[in-house]
């Protein structure tokens, strides 16, 4: 490797980043090199997003420096982001959102190039994945949508892929196809390439990162070799206790009364959480969507209750882009209190205040639009929408995509502490350590229940014995 080539990929120096009084990012210095897989942890609100614009140069810094390799731009040193929040076109193919990328794709022919290009690379990245490349991209499925975007991101394109940020990039994807990923960054950086790592799954940052760096409040707070932090010093440098154990709360709970119950066989009783788990697109968010959808036919319960979903697709089924926090999280309960149709403001502020302390959204002002939030803290407002209502009955469909080690924790003790009073949880995650905080689990697989599991036997081998072989439901 010559000079040019292990010189490093971007430098930042003292960069920092203010939005108005919002000091987002405040004097951070970093480089990337080839060979480099940086792990970037932090709470929501961090700034990890902030950095990942400065680094991909889609926004310039306040004060400080960034200078990439080449002495070009960030495109011209092989700099690729993969976003939280996927950005992918719905109404074009899987191809022509390649073109979208990739200027140099263009004359006659250009769709049957853009179909063998983003074919190599899925095949590279996943294998076995079975897309389609002619596909219209809201026809897949969230985790088919985001491998295609990491798929795009490693995709040649004219150039070539020299440093790929990967924000949350599994937080859609199960197991199998997240270590499908995780492998394919330890070839691209083992080969000279270059990644930066952005994921609350903290087993991932440690499998494939070579250096961590820690965000807290716009500033880095520890950076060092992987092998020197431990899951519980890393976990307080990011400034949260880390919690006591993962599992449901000690001692058996009494439930009520079931009120839900399936022709599919799913079901629930008053005061439980239920877990549906399963390698991803094997039916159980159709079932949660079925049950949501067409709930007058599906309860047990002789009249439907009231229901409420809470989304783990922020962008497609959850943010109201348009609103602002406290509108987003009070459209729930706007009846209550509403005196001759009028909704009572003062009890709708007062609503979202409460929740805003009580679940940690990070905001000086619930009157600020949403999208000024970040990805995490959309998804407490999203949380907060839900458990402000007075439904008895919450559908989560992976709720946890983006939220941080902290949150989850929290979100979990508040969950736990709902279903105590009476609530019943059914909650669809990628994730086996939110699985394992249910008292029940539904395993799926070919859009049929494989297995019911209960108690001790909520364990992640048991869960992935069922998702890959059918068995008797017990």
């Amino acid at each position: 490797m010559t000079h040019h080539e292990s010189a490093p990929i971007v430098t930042l120096t003292d960069a920092a980043k203010h939005f108005g009084p919002v000091r987002a990012l405040d004097g951070v210095s970093l480089s990337v090199a080839p060979g480099d897989c940086i792990g970037l942890v932090g709470h929501n609100g961090a700034g990890k997003s902030t950095l990942v614009n400065l680094i991909n140069g889609g926004l310039a810094p306040s004060s400080g420096t960034i200078a990439f390799a080449r002495g070009g731009s960030a495109l011209e040193a092989g700099v690729r982001s993969v976003f939280q929040e996927l950005s992918l076109c719905p109404n074009l193919t899987v191809a022509e959102n390649l073109r979208i990328s990739h200027a140099a794709l263009k004359g006659p022919g250009w769709r049957r190039r853009a179909r063998t290009e983003i074919l190599s690379s899925l095949d590279t990245v996943f294998p076995g994945h079975g897309i389609d490349p002619d596909s219209e991209v809201d026809t897949l499925s969230i985790a088919e949508r985001q491998m295609v975007e990491i798929a795009i991101g490693f995709a040649p394109r004219g150039t070539e892929a020299r440093l790929v940020i990967l924000d949350e990039p599994t937080s859609s994807l199960d197991a199998g196809i997240a270590d499908q990923l995780l492998a394919h960054v330890k070839r691209f950086c083992a080969t000279g390439g270059a990644v930066v790592f952005i994921s609350h799954m903290l087993g991932e940052v440690f499998d494939v990162a070579s250096r961590i760096i820690v965000l807290k409040d716009g500033k880095v707070v520890a950076e060092r070799a992987t092998a020197d932090f431990t899951r519980g010093g890393l976990v307080d440098a990011m400034g949260h206790v880390a919690a006591e154990g993962t599992g449901a709360e000690a001692g058996a709970r009494s439930f009520g009364a079931e009120v839900i119950h399936t022709d599919q066989g799913l079901r629930a009783r008053e005061g439980e959480i239920v877990g549906l788990s399963g390698l991803a697109g094997h039916g159980q968010a159709a079932a949660l969507a079925r049950l949501y959808l067409s709930r007058s036919s599906s309860w047990h319960a002789r009249k439907s209750p009231e229901v409420v979903f809470v989304a783990g697709d922020r962008p497609r089924d959850g943010v109201l882009p348009l609103w602002s926090i406290l509108r987003n999280i009070s459209v729930s309960i706007l009846q209550q209190g509403a005196r001759r149709g009028l909704v009572d403001r003062a009890a709708e502020a007062d609503v979202a205040a409460d929740w805003k302390t009580r679940i940690g959204i990070r905001t000086e002002d619930v009157s600020n639009p949403i999208l000024s939030l970040s990805g995490g803290n959309q998804q407490k407002v999203l949380f907060a929408r839900a458990l402000a209502s007075p439904a008895p009955v919450v559908i989560m469909d992976d709720p946890m995509r983006g939220v941080d080690v902290g949150t989850k924790q929290d979100v979990y003790a508040m969950i736990r502490a709902e279903a105590a009073r009476g609530r019943t949880f059914l909650w669809y995650s990628t994730e086996t350590e939110e699985v394992c905080q249910c008292d029940r689990v539904f395993v799926f697989r070919n859009h049929e229940i494989s297995a019911e599991l209960t108690g001790a036997a909520i364990t992640e081998e048991k869960i992935l014995e069922a998702s890959f072989e059918m068995q008797e439901a017990s």
